[in-house]
């Protein structure tokens, strides 16, 4: 992927987060907090079928990555949590309606750090469609749900 952060409009929330020499992120990446390091989707372990490593990933969902950081690089980097906040993904040509759930695209591979896809399942979404589309589209206007934003949709983002 290159760097795509299509961020559209609302309010941004940056959060700066720890990153290890390894990893490597892109601007519009999908994160996840790995322990105490933000990494991209693309990384996160695959378990047992596509719809298991879809849940795991919304539990630890973090949210849109803003800065690149180059293999090497040990700075940390901004991290969108905001719920209100607008951004312009890839999608699985579909039709959407308002409020249509959302989770990392992917197969036994692994989950695409900057596509997703239309789910039925709240346990596995990471982002809800906010605009409706009649017509099969391939780009989605989307807000996010961090399971670590305490005024989040997500489901594991509770304050127990």
């Amino acid at each position: 992927m290159s760097n795509r952060l299509r961020f559209r409009s609302g309010q941004v929330e940056l959060h700066k987060v720890r990153v290890n020499s390894d990893t490597v992120l892109e601007a519009g990446d999908l994160v996840y907090l790995d322990t105490d390091d933000v990494k991209p989707a693309s990384e996160f372990a695959f378990d047992t079928d596509l719809a298991t490593t879809r849940s795991n990933f919304a539990a630890v969902f973090l949210g849109v990555c803003h800065q690149a950081s180059a293999d090497g690089e040990t700075a940390d980097v901004s991290v969108d949590l905001s719920p209100l906040a607008v951004y312009e993904f890839d999608v699985d040509a579909d039709t959407f309606e308002l409020g249509n759930k959302l989770a990392c695209d992917g197969d036994s591979d692994g989950l695409a750090a900057q596509q997703l896809a239309k789910v039925t399942n709240a346990a596995h979404a990471i982002a809800r469609a906010s605009e409706f589309k009649a017509t099969a589209a391939s780009l989605l206007r989307v807000q996010f749900a961090s399971a670590f934003h305490a005024a989040s949709a997500n489901v594991n983002a509770a304050i127990g």
